[in-house]
């Protein structure tokens, strides 16, 4: 297993994206969704609140790069459930600009980013690492079922993210979650993708090494399971044949039978817990007449048939 955090995967993953050095254009895409899905917007000030140090960086970044203004830079100790530092970014000037550069508001109306702006796949994957590393998170492989998401305070907004991961051939839902929507991912492969799309590699590797590891363990107990469930009917058909040929001795009825097939009830009473074939093969081996899986059950049958007569003609 490469070396990543299993406590925090989300966090390791986010980190590893933030070290992927991108162009301009796809800098004012990340930024977008970015403050689309993680920004408090007023008229005159823009706050953006995250947890992870390395994407407050990253942001500040895209930010001072792209517009060259002023942020303020607030940090906060959270101390509920565990002590965490919170980092706000804040920012005054130029916000009208600004949001019509992210292609956020047109005309002073906030829309869904158009088709120019998002006319690559290369500008489609930025806007869709924008949105993780603002709301984004993946459960690390180990701890359960696999699971990628997106939230957002806007159903619209989810089902735009939806449809941009369909151009790539993954398939996701959006479902309401209290009060939040959320775009999420539940296929290994899929989600692997997306890692793979984001330029995470270590958290691919890792994330594929888990993976691996709980399909081939898995298999390995659906093996078991089928092999422990086939012993299970082989002992039930044995015990079963033992049952039958038992009332035909009580009743002294082995006589009805030919010789073939008292041979093969002799057969079941020495190796008990043997399957047909396992039965078929010593028969051939020892009596030097072979005989197959089919010829043993038929003789069986003949067993069974002759012990439902007598118990039919007891009855009447």
């Amino acid at each position: 297993m490469t070396g990543v955090n299993k406590m925090s995967f989300t966090t390791n993953m986010k980190e590893e994206i933030t070290r992927k050095d991108i162009n301009q254009i796809e800098s004012l895409n990340e930024l977008s969704s970015f403050v689309r899905f993680a920004g408090q917007i007023k008229k005159d000030k823009i706050t953006l609140t995250m947890e992870n140090a390395a994407v407050a960086r990253r942001i500040y970044k895209d930010i001072k790069n792209n517009f060259g203004i002023y942020i303020k830079i607030i940090i906060r100790i959270q101390k509920r459930f565990r002590v965490k530092q919170i980092y706000i970014l804040e920012f005054s000037e130029k916000i009208e600009t600004i949001l019509e550069a992210l292609n956020i508001k047109h005309n002073g109306k906030v829309i869904l980013p158009s088709e120019e702006l998002l006319d690559t796949d290369e500008e489609k994957i930025s806007y869709l690492r924008g949105a993780f590393l603002a709301t984004g998170s993946v459960n690390d492989p180990t701890t359960g079922g696999y699971h990628l998401e997106f939230s957002s305070s806007l159903k619209k907004e989810c089902i735009y993210i939806s449809n941009l991961l369909k151009d790539f051939n993954i398939i996701s839902k959006v479902i309401k979650r209290n009060n939040k929507y959320m775009t999420y991912v539940k296929t290994a492969e899929m989600i692997s993708d997306i890692i793979k799309m984001f330029g995470a590699t270590n958290s691919l590797f890792y994330y594929e090494d888990v993976r691996i590891y709980r399909d081939h363990k898995n298999m390995v107990n659906r093996l078991n399971n089928c092999e422990i469930s086939n012993q299970e009917k082989v002992l039930k058909t044995g015990l079963k044949q033992l049952d039958d040929i038992n009332y035909l001795k009580k009743y002294d009825l082995l006589g009805l039978l030919d010789e073939s097939t008292r041979e093969a009830i002799r057969y079941r009473e020495y190796y008990p817990e043997s399957s047909l074939t396992e039965l078929a093969d010593i028969i051939s081996k020892e009596t030097g007449h072979t005989i197959g899986k089919s010829g043993v059950n038929h003789y069986f049958i003949k067993v069974k048939k002759l012990v439902e007569k007598h118990k039919n003609s007891n009855k009447n």
